[in-house]
């Protein structure tokens, strides 16, 4: 069976044209038939056109075609996958804002394709994996911000609302071993033992208390 070529192209919405991207292919001598297009979010992979070219059409010794790597979709985990697809399945990628992937070599020296697109997963799971470490701080960091009420959770500074579980839990016997704490009557480590709690936890409920005092 002939190899064949496709071209795929892609924009968020149906208020904005596909112009620029099927210019560039119509210079790569692409045919209308030979063009999927979506215009649909890139946020993920779940696009009828898209699906439709890599499930049902793309076959082992074929070639596809984009402007650049985010037609394919915004998420770099996504793309480092379809990369991964297209090269357990002998799919040629070409991506035109990338000139070495749109080389044409002698026969037996495909390996430097492999070698790019390689290259290109790598680079995108690290990213990729940077960009969830970076969400993951900023969300921490959000909660951190959050004050604590008098219920022990966290509360939104924009509703006011509880948000997450609780940020400490008062042992049962709190109340009676903090007083005896603070009269002086018993070490600080004799309540953490009595109460079961950790240095750290003991004087964050130490602290949450003397602010219900002190209003």
């Amino acid at each position: 069976m002939e190899n064949r070529t496709y071209y795929y192209a892609r924009v968020s919405s149906k208020d904005q044209n596909l112009e620029r991207q099927l210019a560039a292919f119509y210079e790569l001598g692409a045919t209308e038939r030979e063009i999927i297009t979506d215009k649909e979010s890139g946020k993920d992979i779940n696009r009828a056109g898209y699906q439709a070219l890599k499930t049902t059409m793309l076959r082992r010794g074929d070639t596809l075609v984009v402007k650049s790597l985010d037609r394919l979709s915004r998420n770099k985990k996504d793309i480092r996958d379809e990369l991964r697809y297209f090269s357990d399945h002998g799919i040629r990628l070409k991506v035109i804002d990338l000139p070495t992937t749109m080389m044409d070599l002698p026969e037996g020296q495909e390996w430097v394709f492999e070698m790019v697109n390689n290259i290109l997963i790598e680079v995108l799971g690290t990213i990729a994996q940077q960009e969830r470490e970076t969400i993951r701080q900023r969300q921490r960091e959000g909660n951190e911000a959050m004050p604590i009420g008098e219920d022990g959770k966290r509360h939104s500074t924009k509703t006011g609302r509880a948000v997450g579980r609780p940020a400490l839990v008062y042992p049962p016997n709190w109340d009676e071993v903090y007083a005896e704490w603070k009269a002086g009557k018993i070490t600080a480590k004799a309540a953490m033992e009595q109460t079961g709690l950790k240095r750290t936890s003991f004087y964050k409920l130490v602290k949450l208390v003397g602010m219900k005092e002190n209003r």
